[in-house]
C-alpha cells in the first residue's frame, strides 16, 4: 500500500486547482466557449486552492491541516456558487451578478456612450455546452463537493497522526 506523505498530498491539492483551471481555459481559448461572469466566479476557488497547495509545498512550517480545511471549505463554497449558477441557468431564479446584456443598463447618456464600444457579457442563463443534458456547471459542482471531500479527509489524516504521535511511543 503506497504511503501518503504530505507533500503528495499537498502536490495533489495543487493538481486539484490546477486541473479544473487547464479544463477551463482551454474550453474558453481552444474550445471558443465563452465565459459569462459567474463562470469566471467559479475560477476562483480553484485558483485559491492552487495558491493553497503551492504554499503549503514552498513554505515547510505551514499549517498542513489549516490548509486543507481552507481548501475543504472554499471548494464547497465553490460548488454551492456552481449550484447558483445552475439555477440562474434553469431559470429557477435571477443571477444577482452583473451577467449579459440587461445587466449593463445605464442612467444616462455618458454612461452608455463609455460602454456602447465594449463587448458585450454573455448572459448567464445561456448554456453553450451539455453533456447528458447538463452543463458544466452541474459537473463542477459535483467536482468541487468531491474535492472538498477529499480535502477534509486529508485535514483528518493530519490530525489523525498527529494523535497519533503524540499518545503511541
Amino acid at each position: 500500500m503506497i504511503q501518503l506523505t504530505p507533500r503528495m498530498m499537498l502536490a495533489g491539492l495543487l493538481a486539484a486547482g490546477t486541473g479544473p483551471l487547464i479544463v477551463a481555459l482551454g474550453a474558453q481559448y481552444l474550445g471558443g466557449l465563452e465565459p459569462c461572469v459567474l463562470c469566471q466566479y467559479q475560477r476562483i476557488p480553484y485558483w485559491t486552492v492552487m495558491a493553497l497547495g503551492l504554499t503549503g509545498l514552498l513554505v515547510g512550517p505551514a499549517d498542513k491541516r489549516g490548509i486543507f480545511l481552507v481548501a475543504a471549505v472554499v471548494l464547497a463554497a465553490g460548488a454551492a456558487l456552481a449550484f447558483y449558477h445552475y439555477g440562474v441557468e434553469q431559470h429557477w431564479w435571477v443571477s444577482a451578478a452583473k451577467c449579459g446584456v440587461g445587466a449593463s443598463q445605464t442612467n444616462s447618456f455618458e454612461a452608455f456612450r463609455a460602454t456602447a464600444l465594449k463587448p458585450l457579457t454573455k448572459s448567464c442563463d445561456e448554456v453553450d455546452w451539455t453533456l447528458f443534458g447538463h452543463s458544466i456547471t452541474v459537473y463542477n459542482a459535483v467536482m468541487s463537493l468531491v474535492l472538498a471531500g477529499a480535502a477534509a479527509f486529508a485535514a483528518n489524516r493530519f490530525n489523525t497522526r498527529w494523535l497519533e504521535s503524540a499518545f503511541l511511543p
